[in-house]
């Protein structure tokens, strides 16, 4: 029950950070919108700072079992297709996910106030995924699968237009479908640009 209880405030936390941003939530608001009188509330955290830093552990975690990290990365595909797929699941997570949503909108407003968040933000946002997918193109160089570059700059190229449109989804949603059907069709272009054959076809 207490887990539960500390379930529903992290959520509720969650929703009013990322609409208000920390500075524009109070624990009186936070409390009344769970029904809840203060008391009750710091039984399960000391504060909103603690609130705060809870939060982020659990994104981490959350977002970390999703798509895994620099540190644990996914399967390295075994062929292009696989490589198309797994990204286009990737970023239908990144921008369907409500709770993945809300704590991207929450890292882009807070990352200018708090030192934590603009560190969760450059990391999620930029290197951590350049770090990931270097590890990915170094792997399928290796089995042949795309033309031998530097894997860290063909992260780079990768990764940037896709977050780019990733952002623009949470800025205007209703053009979540065209900006998906560009991702993919930049994913498309990528591959074909970038695969061994092609470079050898060339030669």
């Amino acid at each position: 029950m207490a887990k539960d209880t500390k379930d529903m405030i992290l959520a509720t936390a969650l929703d009013m950070f990322s609409q208000n941003g920390y500075a524009g939530t109070n624990i009186r608001e936070l409390t009344a919108s769970l029904g809840m009188v203060k008391s009750s509330l710091y039984k399960h955290f000391e504060s909103k700072e603690a609130i705060w830093n809870t939060l982020l552990d659990e994104m981490i975690a959350y977002y970390h079992a999703r798509f895994g990290s620099p540190e644990r990365l996914p399967p390295i595909p075994e062929s292009l297709d696989e490589l198309r797929e797994m990204t286009m699941r990737m970023v239908s997570v990144t921008v369907h996910d409500e709770k993945i949503v809300k704590v991207r909108k929450l890292l882009t407003i807070e990352q200018f106030r708090d030192e934590r968040a603009r560190d969760l933000a450059t990391k999620h946002f930029l290197t951590g995924l350049e770090e990931m997918f270097t590890r990915i193109f170094a792997g399928m160089m290796d089995k042949g699968l795309l033309r031998r570059d530097d894997p860290a700059m063909l992260a780079f190229a990768y990764t940037a237009p896709i977050s780019a449109l990733i952002h623009l989804c949470d800025r205007e949603p209703e053009k979540t479908d065209g900006a998906m059907a560009k991702i993919e069709a930049f994913v498309r272009f990528f591959i074909k640009d970038n695969t061994a054959s092609s470079v050898e076809s060339e030669s």
